[in-house]
C-alpha cells in the first residue's frame, strides 16, 4: 500500500511533465517556425534540415533503445514513397505560407482542414454526410474564416495563393497518409522515419524546380554568405528542427499518458496560447475583429471535435455510427499530424 501512494505522485509528475513539453512545443512551433523563415530565408533548405534532424533523432533514439521503429527497407520505402511526396509539398507549402503570412492567417487556414477532409471523406471515400452538429462546427469554422479573410490588412495574393496550396496539399495529406499508414502497418516511429527520411530525399528535386539552390550557392559566393550561419539565424533554424523532433515524441507520449478527451483539450489551450504568443512578440498579427474571427474558428474547432469523439452522446443506430468512425478517422489524423508532421503546425 505504501509502494502504491509512493508511485502515485511520480506518475502524477511524469504525466504533467508530458503534458506541459507537449503544450509548450505545440504552442511555440508554429512561432518558431516563423521567426526561423524570417531569419533563414530559403524554404527548402530549412525544411530539408527539420527532415534530416528528426529523421536522425529517431535513428539515434532507437539504436540506444530508447524507442521502437520499423526498420527501413527498399520495398516498404517505394510503398510509402507517393505518401511522403504528399507531405513534402504539405510541409514546402506551410513553410512558404508563413514565409508570405503572419502565424494568425496560418492558424485560420489550418482550422479550416476539417471542413476540406469531411468533403473529401464524403465525396471520394463515400462516407455518410457529417452529423447536424459536426456540419454546424464547420460552418461555425467557415465563417470564421471567411470574417477573418475579409477582415485582414496583411491580405497579398501571394500570401493567399500559397495558404490555399497549403490547404489543399495538408488535406490531401491527411486523407492519403491515413490510407498508406493503415495498409503498410507502420507503428508510429516508423512512419516518423519513412516520412522524413523519404522527404529529405525528394527534397533536392524541389531545390532544383524552385531554383532555391542557386540562391543559396549566390549567397554563399557572395559577401554575404556569412548571412547563412548568423548566429541568430542559425539559432533560430537550431530551435525549429529541434522543436520539429520534440512535438513527435511528447505529443506520443503525451497521447499514451492521458485520455483523447484530455489530450484535445490540451490541443485546444495550445492554440489560444499560440495566439496570445503571437500577438505578444510580433508586431504584424489580425486586427482585433480578425483576432475574434480567428478565435471563432478555434470555437468551431472544439465542437468538431466534441461531435466526432462522442462527447454529445451515443451514435443510436449503424448509419451515424459509421459517420462517427469516418469523422474520428480526421480527427486522428489531424492529431497524428500534429505529431508527426510537428513541423507542420504545432496547433
Amino acid at each position: 500500500m505504501a509502494l502504491i501512494r509512493l508511485e502515485a505522485p511520480k506518475q502524477y509528475y511524469a504525466t504533467s511533465s508530458l503534458v506541459i513539453g507537449y503544450a509548450l512545443c505545440s504552442s511555440l512551433l508554429a512561432v518558431i517556425n516563423k521567426f526561423a523563415i524570417t531569419k533563414f530565408n530559403y524554404p527548402g533548405l530549412l525544411t530539408a534540415l527539420q527532415y534530416l534532424t528528426s529523421a536522425a533523432g529517431v535513428w539515434i533514439l532507437g539504436k540506444f533503445g530508447f524507442l521502437h521503429h520499423d526498420p527501413f527497407n527498399l520495398d516498404t520505402a517505394k510503398k510509402f514513397l507517393p505518401a511522403a511526396l504528399v507531405f513534402y509539398l504539405a510541409i514546402f507549402t506551410n513553410t512558404n505560407l508563413l514565409r508570405h503570412a503572419n502565424v494568425d492567417t496560418f492558424i485560420v487556414f489550418r482550422s479550416l482542414t476539417p471542413l476540406l477532409v469531411a468533403v473529401a471523406d464524403t465525396a471520394f471515400r463515400k462516407q455518410p454526410c457529417p452529423s447536424k452538429l459536426t456540419f454546424l462546427s464547420l460552418v461555425i469554422i467557415l465563417g470564421g474564416a471567411v470574417g477573418y479573410v475579409a477582415t485582414d490588412n496583411g491580405f497579398t495574393l501571394t500570401a493567399y495563393s500559397w495558404a490555399f496550396a497549403y490547404l489543399v496539399t495538408i488535406t490531401t495529406e491527411m486523407v492519403y497518409i491515413k490510407h498508406i499508414v493503415t495498409n503498410l502497418g507502420l507503428n508510429t516511429w516508423g512512419f516518423v522515419l519513412y516520412n522524413n527520411l523519404l522527404s529529405l530525399m525528394v527534397a533536392p528535386v524541389f531545390w532544383v524546380l524552385t531554383g532555391e539552390y542557386a540562391d543559396v550557392f549566390a549567397a554563399l559566393g557572395s559577401s554575404s554568405g556569412a548571412d547563412l550561419l548568423e548566429p541568430v539565424a542559425f539559432s533560430a533554424v537550431s530551435l525549429s528542427c529541434v522543436f520539429g523532433l520534440l512535438i513527435s515524441f511528447f505529443g506520443f507520449a503525451a497521447r499514451k499518458a492521458i485520455s483523447a478527451t484530455a489530450f484535445t483539450v490540451t490541443g485546444v489551450v495550445n492554440k489560444f496560447l499560440t495566439v496570445a504568443i503571437n500577438v505578444l512578440i510580433w508586431d504584424k498579427h489580425a486586427t482585433p475583429f480578425g483576432l475574434v474571427c480567428l478565435l471563432l474558428t478555434i470555437v468551431g474547432g472544439v465542437f468538431y471535435q466534441q461531435s466526432v469523439t462522442g462527447g454529445v452522446g451515443a451514435a443510436p443506430n449503424q448509419r451515424e455510427s459509421k459517420q462517427t468512425d469516418s469523422t474520428n478517422d480526421i480527427k486522428t489524423g489531424m492529431d497524428e499530424e500534429e505529431g508527426i508532421s510537428g513541423k507542420l503546425s504545432g496547433v
